[in-house]
């Protein structure tokens, strides 16, 4: 099954682990990353997931504009993340609205612990160290072997 998944994923790479992981476990796995390619044909996959650290509650927006302005109607999507506050369904609120806009249809979603260091936390050193940890790095595989 054709899978791409484009993914933003700046501050400590933490969602970056998670999908290096699931493309080494599966191999066939197209890994976009957004900031290096503005545009992509998707409508040659099967399935497509949208990855990225947590930013201010949500996926990071500019996730969310190359959702709106990428992916094709109809397509089956997931989502999988990092988070330095944890894990909340809450998350996926924005950019399931904007996979919604195209008629997707939610395959499920994915989200562990992050190490951050945004803002004030920077100067306490940070908050949930060593995450995604083997563990949570396991969890994104083994979610994406069992998307179906």
């Amino acid at each position: 099954m054709a899978t791409a998944i484009c993914f933003y994923s700046k501050h400590h790479g933490n969602t970056k682990k998670l999908l290096d992981a699931i493309r080494e476990a599966e191999g066939s796995v197209e890994l976009i990353d957004i900031t290096e390619q503005k545009k992509a044909d998707l409508s040659g996959y099967d399935r497509i997931g949208f990855a990225s650290g947590i930013y201010y509650g949500g996926f990071a927006k500019q996730l969310i504009s190359f959702l709106r302005e990428n992916l094709p109607e109809n397509k089956p999507v997931f989502f999988l993340y990092s988070a330095g506050k944890g894990v909340s369904d809450g998350f996926c609120r924005r950019i399931g609205a904007a996979a919604k806009e195209k008629n997707a249809k939610l395959l499920g979603s994915y989200g562990c612990k992050g190490f951050d260091t945004f803002g004030p936390l920077k100067l306490i050193g940070g908050m949930r160290k060593g995450h995604p940890d083997a563990k949570e790095i396991q969890g994104a595989v083994d979610f994406y072997k069992n998307l179906g």
